[in-house]
């Protein structure tokens, strides 16, 4: 199959190699979106927290090609995560694009959009863009003119389709439990909104987070002693994984640490239903521990009371995010401090309403992390088909899923 595939470039297998607008129009309150990399989602924009710009300026950016068509791959390309975030663009909403993001438009006739967006989604890809291009000590980007002239190989039209049906089924079964996840989670939000927030017991006690649970810290054991270090030890979590893995649960993060590596740092083991909470670089990324882990110093999680609960201490500390950022101090970077953490103020809840909540929560967490591992499992499935498929090692009629 190899020697039937053509070789080229990206620059001549699209119509369009081009990228976002290189200026940022006024923020306003309503009108049109404006994304960059930090709304990406594995499949698409997550527009919760984007900025929006007026219709008229909106208007302009369109005429000047910077909002993106169905069909269009999109790629961040610009930070330390450059060429990371590749996404094939299929919303009904059409944004307008900062410069951070290139914007890929494939000649249907040459090449099938989802194959390039696999194509450059394997690591073997990934690697050669690593290894040639990211022009910018401080800052990695990555210019029009190299993504025109990366080399690419790929087969004849019917055969990319028949390859990316296959990878397509694959991601398509992930998106949806993606979604049967959001949905779950929408319900949960909204059932803590209803007991906790707009239907507030004025006669709830005032307290602490650390009326809720303990706080831990974490430590990094010493970087220069490769035995602190392995594959397969004591879960081990940083900021970093849960920038990476936008899972609600989490097990393990990309290392993991020894008994010795524990042994030899502060870092404390933590029991499953510790709720994560990230206090610095960034402050607020939230997880729930799906076992015993630990992590290094960047957070200040919460192991909850057992007349408390895991759900409410995750949605609490969601809730209580621009409070808890309020209190950061740090010139250099904001950082919440350990007994700044302890002191964030609460109310508890008495304990009928908390039980009425966690019984709520509990099979829906269930759930949750059921899908959460099952579309761990299927990214597995597609991360070792997806190389041998897009180099012709393996032909696609030879796998069934």
């Amino acid at each position: 199959m190899k020697s039937e595939w053509k070789s080229s470039t990206i620059g001549e297998a699209c119509l369009l190699v081009t990228d976002g607008s290189h200026s940022s129009p006024k923020s306003t309150d309503t009108g049109e979106y404006m994304v960059s990399v930090k709304d990406f989602t594995p499949y698409g924009f997550d527009f919760s927290s984007c900025k929006r710009i007026s219709s008229e300026d909106y208007a302009a950016l369109k005429r000047n090609g910077c909002v993106p068509k169905v069909g269009d791959i999109l790629v961040g390309k610009d930070g330390a995560r450059y060429f990371e975030d590749i996404i094939i663009y299929d919303q009904p909403e059409h944004p307008a694009l900062l410069s951070s993001i290139a914007i890929l438009r494939c000649n249907p006739q040459e090449i099938v959009s989802e194959f390039l967006y696999y194509l450059m989604k394997t690591p073997s890809f990934k690697q050669h863009v690593r290894d040639n291009y990211g022009s910018g000590s401080a800052i990695p980007r990555i210019i029009l003119k190299d993504f025109k002239r990366m080399p690419i190989q790929y087969p004849a039209i019917d055969e990319q389709e028949k390859i990316c049906s296959l990878l397509s089924r694959i991601d398509g079964k992930i998106k949806v439990n993606i979604q049967i996840n959001d949905n779950l989670e929408q319900q949960a939000q909204t059932l803590f909104q209803k007991l906790f927030v707009e239907n507030v017991n004025f006669k709830w006690r005032k307290g602490t987070i650390s009326d809720l649970g303990t706080v831990v810290g974490g430590s990094t054991p010493s970087k220069s002693k490769p035995e602190y270090y392995t594959e397969h030890g004591i879960a081990w979590i940083t900021p970093k994984d849960l920038s990476v893995n936008k899972s609600k649960f989490i097990a393990h993060g990309e290392n993991d640490i020894t008994e010795l590596g524990l042994k030899n740092s502060s870092a404390s083991i933590m029991p499953e239903g510790t709720v994560l909470f990230s206090s610095r670089a960034p402050i607020g990324y939230i997880a729930i521990a799906a076992g015993e882990v630990t992590t290094n110093q960047g957070f200040k999680s919460v192991v909850p009371k057992a007349e408390i609960g895991t759900p409410f201490v995750y949605y609490f500390l969601k809730n209580a995010l621009p409070t808890i950022e309020g209190m950061a101090s740090g010139s250099t970077f904001k950082e919440v401090s350990g007994s700044t953490m302890k002191d964030v103020p609460a109310l508890i809840p008495d304990s009928e309403t908390l039980a009425k909540f966690n019984e709520f929560c509990g099979p829906l967490f269930g759930q949750q992390q059921m899908l959460e591992r099952q579309n761990q499992s299927l990214a597995a499935l597609r991360d070792s088909l997806l190389p041998k498929l897009m180099s012709g090692e393996i032909d696609v009629s030879d796998v069934s899923i």
